[in-house]
């Protein structure tokens, strides 16, 4: 599959996406200077991101994407993309197309205008998080709804479970009260679960704590890995420290241990299958 994204200014950047069997971890994060592997965690420390830089776009690049290509970080089991992005105010991504790949939007500053395809038009801002599972085909477009400030979001690509099914699009608003020293979910496989849902046996959560907070959280799946993004302050994940944009995979594991190392630490927790 090939994913085309005509930006501002005419560039076109495209992604060659292999939709097939994904191995585990271990064989998309062999050793290298730039990351640190052990026994069943990857860490992927801020500084060692892809970073794209077009001006009025800045994105970091947790795996590879467009022009950064990194062999040892291709995925994470079945998260293909997390890119952390910063768009100028009134710009954004012309008309692009995807297919066959589950895509979320997380906003953590300002508003982004999206129109698609299929006819929608919303703006997402901080607290909302969006979903548009491609399937068969969609085009649609994200600007800046801002003519004053920057907007600031994640957005995350995952593979899904089932190939070419109807494109569809939902998006949330979160309450912030019920993720206060706790894990609020956000996404998952289930359409009547809190959150909104993927055609994938996933689920995201999102955590703001105090300081010296612990927490234990129990995988869903048996098979599946955690891949945890820390959006602000500091947090140890089973022995490990990570700062804030610190990115830490850990599979073959039942269970992680969290403990908050700072006031105001938020979290994005990401369970996703090893293999598809």
């Amino acid at each position: 599959m090939l994913v085309s994204a005509k930006l501002s200014g005419g560039m076109v950047l495209q992604e060659n996406v292999k939709n097939s069997r994904i191995e585990p971890v271990g064989f998309n994060h062999l050793p290298n200077n730039k990351g640190e592997i052990m026994n069943n965690k990857v860490l992927h420390k801020a500084g060692t991101r892809g970073l794209a830089n077009h001006g009025w776009l800045i994105s970091r690049h947790t795996f590879s994407f467009a022009n950064y290509h990194n062999p040892d970080r291709l995925n994470f089991g079945v998260l293909r993309v997390l890119n952390d992005d910063f768009v100028q105010a009134a710009k954004g991504f012309s008309t692009h197309a995807h297919d066959n790949m589950e895509i979320i939007s997380i906003p953590l500053e300002g508003a982004l205008e999206h129109k698609d395809s299929m006819g929608n038009v919303a703006i997402i801002s901080k607290g909302d998080i969006q979903v548009m599972s491609a399937g068969s085909g969609i085009t649609h477009s994200e600007y800046n709804k801002n003519t004053d400030k920057p907007v600031k979001f994640l957005q995350i690509w995952v593979f899904p479970n089932k190939q070419n099914v109807k494109p569809r699009y939902d998006q949330l608003t979160l309450k912030e009260e019920d993720r206060h020293n706790k894990l609020q979910q956000i996404l998952s496989p289930n359409p009547e679960d809190e959150g909104v849902w993927i055609h994938q046996h996933a689920w995201f959560h999102l955590g703001k704590f105090e300081e010296n907070i612990s927490i234990n959280y129990s995988l869903k799946k048996k098979g599946n890995g955690m891949y945890a993004f820390i959006l602000k302050g500091n947090f140890t994940i089973d022995g490990t420290q990570l700062a804030e944009r610190d990115g830490l995979g850990i599979w073959d594991s039942d269970s992680i241990s969290l403990v908050s190392g700072s006031a105001d630490a938020e979290i994005l927790l990401m369970e996703v299958p090893m293999t598809i």
